[in-house]
This record gives C-alpha cells, sequence and structure tokens, in this order.
C-alpha cells in the first residue's frame, strides 16, 4: 500500500512570465566571517524583466554557450551537472523529473508519476504511455532499469551514493519501475534530475565501442565538436510536441566577461554564468535563472597523513588566519558573498553554529605549536592560471603569510592537470575549489566531500562521527529533522576543519529579452524542449 505523495504530475509548463525574487543579507563586520552585501536575490528562481510572451512562434536558431562544452555526450564519461554539459544532455536524453524551485518539488518529465511508500522505503516511478526514444524504440520500465544499472556499473556521477542507499531497482510492469531503499531517503528524487534520470536508449550502449547519443529528449544530435560545439535538431516525434526551435546550438566561448559580450551582441541567446562578478553583472541587466549556492568558494585542505593537513589544529589554524572579505574584494571585486557559515543566512538550513571569526593571535600560537612538533611552516597552493584563480591564490598566501605560514603557489598549466593533482594524485596541500550546495539537495554534496569512502573526497577526510551525521541527515522524513541533522553536520565541520567556506555564490543562466520557454531544473540544468524566440 502506498501513501499518495505524488510529486506534481504535470507537463512542463512554459515560464513565459518572470519575477523578481529579491532577498536580503545582514552587512558583514568587517572580519568576512559573516553575510555580506546589499540586498541580494537568495532564492531559486526566474528573475529580471520580460517583455509579454504573447503566443509561441516557431524557427529560429538559439545559441547557447555554456560555462564548459562536454567532450564526450555519454553521461557516464561527462558530469551531468549545469556547468559541465547537463543542459546538452538533458535535451538529448530527456530527465525522468525536474525540480521545481517556485513549487519547491519535483514535477515528472518523462515520468508521469513519482510516489513515495508510507513507510519511506520504495519510490514508485510511473512512465508516461507512448513516450519513444529518437530512434522509434518505446521508453518503457526496462529500459529505464537497464539505463540506471548501466549508469551505476559505469561509476557516473553520484553511483556510489545510489548503490550504497538503493537495495533493488525493478520493472514491475511495463510503465512502473519500483526503487528499494535500504533505508530512507528523502533526497533520492533529486537523483533523478541527474545522470540517473537521462535515459538512454538501449541501442545507445549496445555497441560498448561505439557509444550513440540516442535518448528520449526533445532534440537529436546533428553535429558534435567534442569540447568545442554541439548542433541539436527538434525531434517532430517527441512527446510533448515537436520543439519550437529550428536549430539548438552549443558553443565554447572562454571566459564570463566574453560570454557576457556576445549575449549583448546577439552573437548567443542564452548563457550559463557562475563567477560573482559575472553574475552581477548579468543579473542587473538581463532575465534568466538564478539559483543561490551554498559553500560556492571553498579553501581545501589536503587532510591525509603525510601532508601538514592531518594535523587538526594547523587546519583551525588556517581557518582563523582567514578573512573571506579579503578575498572577496582582491578576487571578486567585492561581487562575492564572504561567508564562513556553511548554510548562509539566507538558507533553509540555515542555523545558529558561529562563523569562524579571523584571530591571528591565536592562528599563529596553533601554528607555532605545529611547528613545535615538526611542521616546517610551508604548505604548497595548487590552482589554475586565470586572473580571479590568481587573485585568490595571492590573497590566501598573504593571509596565511600573516600567521607564521609560507604558502607556495603553483599553477596547474591546465584544469586538466588541475583535476589530476587534486583528485586522482591528491598533490596538494591547499586548493580553492566549489561544493555548490542548493537548499533543494543540501546531503547528495555534503556526503560526497566528507564522507570517508566517497570517490569525491579529495581532502582525504576521514570520519566515523561524520558519517553517521551524514546517514542521519540522509534517512530524515521530516524537514525538522533534516534541519537538525544538516546542523550537527556544520558543527562537526566547525570542530573538524576539514576545509574552509570563504563565501556562497550562484549559478545564473541569462538569455536575451526575446527568448521565453526555457524551463530550469537542478544545478542550473535547463529544458530547451519549449523554448522560442520572439520575432
Amino acid at each position: 500500500m502506498t501513501r499518495n505523495r505524488r510529486i506534481g504530475v504535470a507537463a512542463a509548463a512554459m515560464l513565459a512570465s518572470s519575477t523578481l525574487l529579491a532577498g536580503c543579507v545582514s552587512a558583514g563586520s568587517g572580519s568576512g566571517s559573516g553575510e555580506s552585501g546589499a540586498a541580494e536575490v537568495t532564492q531559486a528562481g526566474i528573475i529580471g524583466d520580460q517583455p509579454e510572451a504573447g503566443e509561441p512562434v516557431s524557427g529560429g536558431t538559439l545559441s547557447f554557450a555554456g560555462y564548459s562544452m562536454p567532450s564526450s555526450l555519454d553521461p557516464t564519461k561527462t558530469q551531468p551537472a549545469g556547468s559541465t554539459g547537463g543542459t546538452e544532455m538533458a535535451n538529448i536524453y530527456g530527465l525522468l523529473v525536474r525540480f521545481d524551485a517556485d513549487k519547491q518539488e519535483y514535477v515528472p518529465q518523462l515520468a508521469e508519476s513519482l510516489t513515495e511508500s508510507d513507510d519511506h522505503l520504495a519510490w514508485t516511478i510511473g512512465l508516461r504511455e507512448g513516450v519513444t526514444f529518437s530512434d522509434g524504440t518505446p521508453l518503457d520500465a526496462q529500459a529505464v532499469v537497464d539505463s540506471m544499472n548501466r549508469f551505476n556499473e559505469n561509476r557516473g556521477a553520484n553511483s556510489q551514493q545510489f548503490k550504497a542507499g538503493v537495495k533493488s531497482i525493478e520493472a514491475t510492469d511495463p510503465q512502473t519501475v519500483t526503487v528499494t531503499l535500504n533505508a530512507p531517503w528523502s533526497e533520492f528524487p533529486a537523483l533523478l534530475t541527474f545522470g540517473h534520470g537521462m535515459i538512454l536508449a538501449p541501442a545507445a550502449y549496445a555497441d560498448p565501442n561505439n557509444f550513440k547519443p540516442i535518448g528520449a529528449g526533445p532534440y537529436t544530435v546533428a553535429n558534435f565538436a567534442p569540447a568545442e560545439s554541439l548542433e541539436l535538431a527538434p525531434r517532430a516525434d517527441y512527446w510533448d510536441g515537436k520543439p519550437y526551435l529550428d536549430s539548438l546550438k552549443f558553443v565554447n566561448i572562454a571566459g564570463g566577461q566574453p560570454r557576457i559580450e556576445a549575449l549583448s551582441s546577439g552573437g548567443v541567446q542564452m548563457t550559463f554564468l557562475r563567477s560573482a562578478e559575472w553574475v552581477a553583472d548579468a543579473k542587473g541587466e538581463y532575465p534568466g535563472f538564478y539559483e543561490p549556492l551554498n559553500v560556492n568558494d571553498v579553501l581545501q585542505i589536503n587532510n591525509r597523513e603525510g601532508h601538514p593537513g592531518a594535523d587538526p589544529n594547523l587546519r583551525k589554524a588556517i581557518a582563523l588566519a582567514m578573512d573571506p572579505e579579503v578575498i572577496n574584494q582582491r578576487a571578486l571585486k567585492g561581487d562575492g558573498h564572504p561567508t564562513t557559515k556553511i548554510f548562509a543566512e539566507w538558507s533553509k538550513w540555515h542555523n545558529d553554529v558561529p562563523a569562524f571569526e579571523q584571530d591571528t593571535a591565536q592562528a599563529k600560537q596553533l601554528v607555532d605549536a605545529a611547528k613545535a612538533n615538526g611542521f616546517d611552516g610551508k604548505l604548497s597552493y595548487v590552482s589554475v592560471n586565470d586572473p580571479t584563480s590568481q587573485a585568490t591564490a595571492t590573497a590566501t598566501q598573504a593571509l596565511l603569510g600573516a600567521v607564521g605560514i609560507d604558502v607556495d603557489v603553483e599553477y596547474a598549466a591546465t584544469v586538466t592537470d588541475m583535476v589530476k593533482r587534486l583528485y586522482v594524485d591528491h598533490d596538494f596541500d591547499l586548493g580553492h575549489g566549489s561544493y555548490s550546495i542548493s537548499d533543494a539537495v543540501p546531503y547528495m554534496r555534503l556526503s560526497a566531500s566528507l564522507r570517508s569512502n566517497s570517490s569525491n573526497n579529495i581532502l582525504g577526510y576521514d570520519s566515523p562521527e561524520m558519517d553517521k551525521l551524514l546517514d542521519t541527515a540522509q534517512h530524515a522524513t521530516t524537514e525538522d529533522a533534516e534541519k537538525a541533522a544538516l546542523k550537527a553536520i556544520e558543527q562537526k565541520i566547525h570542530e573538524d576543519v576539514p576545509y574552509v567556506n570563504l563565501g556562497w555564490g550562484a549559478n545564473f543562466v541569462a538569455w536575451n529579452p526575446d527568448v521565453y520557454g526555457a524551463t530550469p531544473s537542478n544545478d542550473g540544468i535547463m529544458l530547451l524542449g519549449n523554448t522560442w524566440i520572439k520575432k
């Protein structure tokens, strides 16, 4: 027997009108440990002024400049996030569900319904009748099960969490998939908005050596130059109707300012922005989807044995030496949102765990004690070689130098080299990154970065107590219980200092005022099957 906690049985609605969403954060104290900035948008949603839409019209090409172009269209090889190919792949393969920020619920897409059982131990996915892949084969329950299993077997993003939390996944009839859990998991639907929800046709992976991008989304691949460009063509047989656009193109434009200039000149009609200064510039001029993110700027500390950061007192010294406001002013032109809080003041998960306050005197004492125990006073800081990263690195170098830590900044030749040093070789003491924790999906990103056995835990942080706290957050069945669990996690981060949060930030997908019907989901992934351009 299932409880009808059905999650929004509705077709994808066109977001033709825009709503101004505003919130406030308190001014900082100057130490950079609290919140900073004037009135800010602090709720995910469509923002900005836009003329009345009128009736949709067909025709035209929409060009989209993403944050980074995918080198592969296989969701197991490309991170299915908005900044790294998620929008491109979602429009080829579709999504089982999307997250509706206005309703704060998961809305079925390829699925027709999503239902949780009374005991919180099963989710039932009801599929739409008559949906087909672009090769004409049916999207049925077995195709969904096989696609998900293939995603897990090939270690797609979040597959480690899926396999740990899911007992079984079965096609219980041709249009129904039943997922049985090992324990309650209220955040499970979020997985269906990322790679697990991008359903591949069996023919896509029938030949392991010849992957083909065949899905059930609104577009098919017309031309793909890996890491450079992607052109998609509309499907006349798409379940929700043929897309209005004649063509959808994704182009590679490096840097926020060039992407904004391309938007202004009409070279592109949509773009994805992340850096605080470019988001600040664009959101005052263009409509778009704005998604605030906790823990968006992080000083990563290698906690592994053999690295100085294995000493928890040295990690605390680093935290006490840092001033996020200095990073904001020197690297982000004052457009950032400095805070050491894991959940910022605007977040529904905000709590009363105290922020770190800069205390150079105590930091010096801890550094001196670490030196007495054998610390040579030196740390390596690995960074990519772009202006914002350089400024962040040199500001960190100065702040830590003031308490007796000599930081040697090493610039990686490419982003690929940087990823290898951090994620593969773990060859760093300090680095700068982002965990991009949205209010909709807090547990998933926290677990990925902090769980002892997580493949994405580049810090080497290993705490059985933290693992238990993460379990508690995952299995919470009420919002109050989840908030209490997330507060305990933030307190543990404060005590152990596996990393130092420097500020919250945002994704912003901006578009020209003549673009309508772009539908957002989690992590800045945009569904463009109902998008059109006003003539």
